[in-house]
């Protein structure tokens, strides 16, 4: 299945109050490949990449794609948002084929945590992507340990659809809805 939903790609870069929202560039690389071998980001990801294995695959520009924005506090990358195309055939109920075709995700640096950095960045990505396409839901996923994850879906105004088990733990699956009504 290809995505038919055209996004205008690269936007201007979003400034919030203290953050910028920009493309991935080549010197994000280094920062890419530390979120992905971090034990701490990948906790409740399935743990860490090898670094090793990164190095060999993570391409010259992370991200080079529609919806994946690299996040900067004074001048410096400290975490990713995307907003990718979501893979609904996980196992489960329809709801997850229903809900929408775009999921939220995001990455940042254990020393970005706890400043509402994720919830100002990801507010923004998603602000823009209402704009972008007018109406189109958007989903996350989160394992429910995750309180932080779980705290910041409830923030960003995502509410449950179901819960269910997948990689030995209990997930959390949500939307945010668009204000405007769906036929």
């Amino acid at each position: 299945m290809t995505d038919v939903r055209p996004l205008a790609w690269p936007p201007a870069p979003i400034r919030t109050e203290r953050l910028l929202l920009r493309e991935a560039e080549a010197r994000d690389r280094a920062v890419v490949i530390e979120l992905n071998a971090s034990p701490e980001v990948g906790t409740y990801l399935g743990g860490p990449r090898p670094r090793a294995e990164l190095e060999r695959t993570v391409p010259e520009v992370p991200g080079a794609r529609p919806g994946f924005f690299v996040v900067e506090l004074d001048g410096e990358m400290i975490g990713t948002v995307q907003l990718d195309p979501h893979a609904p055939e996980q196992p489960g109920s329809n709801h997850r084929r229903e809900a929408g075709e775009t999921e939220l995700g995001y990455l940042f640096l254990p020393e970005a945590w706890g400043y509402g950095y994720a919830t100002e960045a990801c507010a923004a990505a998603l602000d823009w992507f209402a704009g972008a396409l007018p109406g189109e839901p958007v989903v996350l996923y989160t394992q429910t340990a995750n309180a932080r994850s779980m705290r910041l879906a409830a923030k960003l105004g995502f509410t449950e659809l179901e819960r269910f088990e997948a990689y030995d733990a209990e997930q959390w699956f949500g939307v945010r809805s668009s204000a405007t009504p769906s036929g």
